[in-house]
């Protein structure tokens, strides 16, 4: 029996087969979290050297997503393949470095661990097809910005922007929204924080937020239209206010510290992609209009 077969038959199979892909898929996400900012700053302290006409760096060692190969960032200890295993490692080594025994950062694990299981949940909501397939590579996207914005405050353009238009491609198919509503979430989504950003730079003299929260939110509309966007600027003001004040507060930082918002608006936008439809209809049964 072919495998497409098996898994549309015995959809726990999909669910489990699911759940160890997104275990491995964490695990790269690591690195993609670890160097590509990295490889970003790289890349712009090039450009800013040729626009200001300065003498070029000394050429530095090839730093890419596959070179050099993974290491103890404190000792360089090469990590080995058995030591590279999503969690096992994590437990076998008891969460330190073989080589100089530093605590490894719990981030590791609880990244394999979260791809894995939202992986797992992905395949039991939508079933073994392409829904399902596609909602995979935007779960692994969202997950590896949410926390490269939350650690570095940057949502980069290499990944947003070819989800942005994997989203409009697989919508001329009307796999999630029909074309048309898909094109003017992208639009209305990007316009919409865009308008709040320089209204508050108006009223304030200051940015608000990131330029990359304006293209996260266009994702979104991309894929589910634009009838999931008042949805998701609700949940992740909601959420980020709350999260944000209980932040400050332990923290005991300044209310003007900036605060990461790409977080809050993946997790808002991813479920309203998954839920948006029954969390509207349940909100106007609640109220009386429906």
């Amino acid at each position: 029996m072919p495998l497409n077969e098996i898994l549309i038959l015995y959809p726990l199979a999909f669910v489990i087969m699911a759940g160890l892909v997104g275990l491995l898929i964490g695990s790269f996400l690591n690195v993609l979290i670890w160097r590509l900012p990295k490889m970003l700053d790289r890349e712009w302290r090039g450009q800013a050297h040729e626009i200001l006409g300065l003498p070029g760096e000394t050429p530095l060692p090839t730093y890419n997503l596959l070179l050099p190969h993974s290491q103890c960032p404190h000792c360089n200890h090469r990590i080995r393949a058995w030591e590279n295993i999503p969690l096992l490692s994590f437990v076998f080594l008891r969460g330190r470095c073989s080589a100089c025994a530093t605590p490894i950062s719990k981030r590791y694990p609880l990244t394999e661990l979260a791809s894995g299981l939202l992986s797992a949940f992905i395949a039991w909501h939508f079933g073994f097809g392409a829904q399902a397939c596609l909602a995979l590579l935007l779960t692994w996207g969202l997950l590896a910005m949410a926390i490269i914005d939350a650690e570095h405050q940057l949502l980069p353009d290499v990944l947003v922007l070819p989800l942005m238009w994997l989203g409009l491609i697989i919508n001329s198919l009307g796999l999630f929204a029909p074309l048309q509503d898909a094109l003017w979430g992208a639009i209305v989504g990007y316009m919409a924080l865009w308008s709040v950003f320089w209204l508050f730079k108006l009223i304030t003299g200051k940015d608000g937020m990131g330029h990359g929260d304006f293209k996260l939110l266009a994702m979104f509309g991309a894929w589910g239209g634009w009838q999931i966007l008042p949805l998701t600027i609700l949940l992740s003001s909601l959420v980020g206010a709350v999260i944000g004040v209980i932040y400050l507060r332990m923290r005991k930082a300044k209310t003007s510290t900036p605060i990461p918002f790409g977080p809050y608006l993946a997790i808002a936008g991813w479920i309203a992609l998954l839920w948006g439809g029954q969390i509207t209809d349940f909100y106007w049964q609640f109220v009386g209009l429906k």
